[in-house]
């Protein structure tokens, strides 16, 4: 014969709250079987409230044997219980000595509440409507599938145990893989989940939810209680934890702050020390390059490494400060740098890196001062004692004097000690000059001069030498031909001097030609040809000697019969025979004319009586 439907939540409840019971008599190291009868000596009832009141309840029988006994007992835990602001009503300690189930039953609940579910609070409801609103909003996502209205009929599938699970552990199973129609294996996997993984004792058995259209409520409420107290556990842990982590996040930045601070002020101030001890050793070499190169380092230093030390001294200065506000935050201990990186020691350090620029600035300074009047003494030197050996050479030159091979003497030692001022003094000018360009020098103290004005007064000074010693030689030259008058020598030298434009006192090819055609005397290009290679003799040029040699040649008036020939064929304008008219033309005088007229046969007759002069000279010469 079945259960009524009172018998059944009875027996449902009676079950539960023995279990219940049992989870927390279990800490000290007892249990019951069975809630009326093993609780009617008071002394289970007395060692569970003082295990959930967290207080002793006072004296009492430990093994009470007699009725009168467990009724101090009872009455002791009933009071315990009035104690703590519970009332109950319709229970003595006669009914829990007696065993009445239902009063009992009231009585645990009443406990449950008290102890396990008053404190369950959403927005100042009471401890069920609390309870409920918690449910609700922790699954409200799982909706449709799960629809909490009360604490019976919506717990019957087992989905809110298993929502409820999987809302704060979805790693412990997996509710969208879950078949919702399967209502005990549902019910049993929340369960089993809830006891293995979340330490819920399992209060309630799969049965007494699924297989009754209206289970318990008090029942599930006490189970779903185990629910929030687990979780909201779990919550303040993690709240907890978040805390020290943030804490630790904290104090773990603030040291990281606080050590990255250390270290960076101990580099600068390391990177400080170690320049300028690169300053103290620091030598120059004497030269400008090495000055200005070390000038130009210092200068990259201002414009690079300092302004890097200037932005990390103010970095630092500001990680500090931003060390000690967290600090101050948080309410922990201020911090103060060790000795080595203070700011204090910064600072000292500082003034002593700006002490030493200025020190490194002077030394530079006065080192490029000191190298640009050392060029420029040197420069002047140089410049003062080559314009001085010209000075003295030309004074030399202009007192020339005496026979004239003596004079060529002179001359040629005058032209080696200038060719040795050219190639000697002057290079050493020039890269004087240089250095001094190169330093910058722009105006010369000590001197007038430049080196591109001692070349070309060198230059000039050289020309004038050799103009004079090609002109005494050519006067040799001059001087050794008798047969020619003086006129027509300096006639020769002049033209000579003039298209020899260089200091080798000869003609090239194209000079020699314009030479004789500035004297009036022209050829074809063949017998040009023919006549440069005969008189330079194969070479490319012509000199003095053998450009007078062949003036005099083709000027002297010797009676050679070649010459002769020449002569009355250019007064014939290359003709075979000559007239009359062509010897007055050639301003042949008259008497001359007269005579040739007369002693020279007649040639061949064209109009004009012609003479045949080849015949004439052919008579006259051998």
């Amino acid at each position: 014969m079945g259960l009524s439907a009172n018998q059944a939540w009875e027996q449902v409840q009676k079950k539960t709250f023995t279990k219940w019971v049992n989870t927390k008599l279990q800490s000290r190291g007892t249990h019951i079987e069975d809630l009326t009868a093993d609780l009617c000596d008071g002394v289970p009832l007395i060692t569970l409230l003082e295990i959930i009141g967290d207080e002793p309840v006072g004296r009492f029988y430990k093994a009470p044997k007699m009725r009168i006994q467990k009724m101090e007992n009872c009455n002791l835990a009933l009071a315990f219980i009035k104690k703590r602001g519970v009332n109950l009503t319709n229970i003595g300690a006669e009914d829990i000595v007696d065993g009445s189930e239902k009063l009992i039953l009231g009585m645990i609940w009443t406990i449950i509440l008290r102890f396990t579910i008053a404190d369950i609070s959403q927005e100042g409801l009471n401890a069920k409507e609390g309870l409920l609103l918690w449910c609700q909003r922790k699954t409200s996502a799982y909706a449709p599938d799960v629809n909490i209205r009360d604490f019976t009929s919506s717990w019957n599938d087992g989905l809110a145990f298993c929502a409820l699970i999987h809302r704060h552990r979805p790693d412990l199973l997996d509710f969208h893989e879950l078949n919702k129609s399967e209502k005990h294996t549902n019910a049993s996997l929340a369960f089993e989940v809830a006891e293995r993984s979340l330490g819920i004792p399992k209060l309630l058995d799969v049965e007494d939810v699924v297989d009754l259209p209206k289970p318990d409520e008090r029942s599930v409420m006490t189970y779903v209680a185990q629910f929030f107290h687990a979780f909201s556990a779990m919550e303040k842990l993690a709240t907890a934890g978040r805390r020290v982590a943030k804490f630790s996040e904290v104090v773990q930045s603030v040291y990281e702050m606080q050590h990255d601070y250390e270290a960076r002020a101990r580099k600068l101030i390391s990177d400080m020390q170690e320049i300028q001890r690169d300053w103290d050793k620091a030598t120059f070499d004497g030269s400008y390059n090495d000055a200005k190169s070390q000038s130009n380092e210092f200068k990259d230093y201002k414009k690079k490494t300092k302004r890097s030390w200037v932005a990390e001294k103010r970095e630092l200065e500001n990680m500090l400060g931003n060390v000690q506000t967290k600090l101050k935050t948080y309410n922990l201990t201020p911090y103060y740098p060790p000795d080595g990186c203070k700011p204090d020691d910064l600072d000292t350090a500082w003034k002593k890196l700006l002490g030493s620029e200025v020190r490194r600035k002077k030394e530079i300074r006065a080192k490029i001062t000191q190298i640009k009047q050392e060029l420029q003494t040197e420069f002047a030197s140089l410049a003062n004692a080559l314009s001085d050996n010209m000075v003295s050479l030309n004074a030399q030159f202009l007192k020339c004097e005496g026979e004239l091979q003596e004079q060529l003497v002179f001359l040629k030692s005058i032209l080696e000690k200038l060719e040795s001022l050219e190639t000697k003094d002057l290079p050493r000018v020039v890269h004087s000059e240089a250095c001094c360009t190169e330093a910058n020098i722009d105006e010369m103290e000590d001197t007038i001069h430049t080196a591109d004005d001692l070349a070309f007064e060198l230059a000039q000074a050289k020309q004038a030498v050799l103009k004079k010693y090609n002109f005494l030689e050519n006067q040799i030259v001059a001087r050794s031909i008798t047969n020619l008058l003086p006129e027509q020598l300096e006639e020769f030298e002049s033209a000579f001097r003039h298209f020899a434009k260089d200091s080798s006192n000869s003609l090239l090819k194209d000079e020699f030609n314009a030479c004789l055609h500035a004297l009036g005397v022209a050829y074809s290009d063949e017998e040009f040809d023919k006549i440069f290679h005969e008189v330079s003799r194969d070479k490319i040029s012509v000199n003095f000697q053998q450009f007078t040699n062949f003036m005099v040649s083709i000027t002297e008036d010797r009676t050679s019969s070649d010459q002769m020939r020449a002569s009355f064929k250019a007064v014939a304008n290359d003709k075979g025979y000559v007239t009359e008219m062509d010897l007055k033309m050639a301003s042949i005088p008259v008497a001359i004319v007269q005579y040739l007229v007369e002693a020279m046969p007649e040639g061949p007759s064209d109009g004009e009586t012609s003479y045949d002069y080849s015949a004439f000279l052919d008579s006259v010469f051998k």
